[in-house]
């Protein structure tokens, strides 16, 4: 039969050949804002994901500068424990003894001095990573919130398609709008 030309169409072969001469502009519009939409939540997506690591890594870098602070810390009661030996040594005994204590007095006072001054330099150090662990996770948060608004505004999008209501159209479009400006607070570090 074919090769009289012959051909019977049945009604979705209609209904095909209609949409692929661009038919339908309602759902081919909704069907672009949907991979637009989809692709701005990757992008959200991944500035979270990178956030996260960030204040992962802040984080970790605290717990090692207080485990680095804790040791000089030790370090320096230590050093504590040897000078009160020295001093009590100091006061039992006389002469060329008792200078030598006094010296070894000297040195521990100096060396402690040096252990604080690291310690604290540490501690400090551990405060700002910490700092910069929440400022980080706060960053993240708001990635989130993004993606998550890009999410209900795919789905408010499945729903335009489906119910051909425009005021649903609208409101993914708001609700995209809305993740859009929760991801530019979060590109501004706000």
């Amino acid at each position: 039969m074919s090769g009289d030309h012959f051909h019977v169409h049945g009604p979705h072969d209609h209904a095909v050949e209609h949409a692929s001469h661009g038919g339908d502009g309602f759902a081919s519009r909704i069907a672009a804002m949907t991979a637009v939409l989809a692709t701005l939540g990757a992008l959200f997506s991944y500035a979270g994901g990178a956030t996260q690591n960030d204040a992962l890594m802040h984080k970790n870098e605290a717990a090692i500068r207080k485990t680095e602070a804790s040791n000089q810390w030790g370090y320096y009661q230590a050093k504590s424990s040897k000078q009160n030996i020295a001093e009590l040594a100091f006061a039992l005994t006389s002469g060329e003894a008792q200078t030598r204590y006094q010296s070894e007095i000297e040195r521990y006072k100096r060396e402690k001095e040096d252990i604080k001054s690291k310690a604290e330099k540490l501690e400090a150090s551990a405060t700002e990573a910490e700092e910069a662990s929440e400022h980080s996770m706060h960053e993240h948060h708001r990635w989130a919130q993004a993606m998550t608004a890009m999410q209900v505004a795919i789905s408010l999008a499945a729903i335009t398609l489906l119910t051909r209501k425009k005021w649903m159209e609208w409101a993914s479009l708001g609700v995209a709008g809305a993740g859009c400006a929760i991801a530019a607070v979060a590109l501004l570090h706000l």
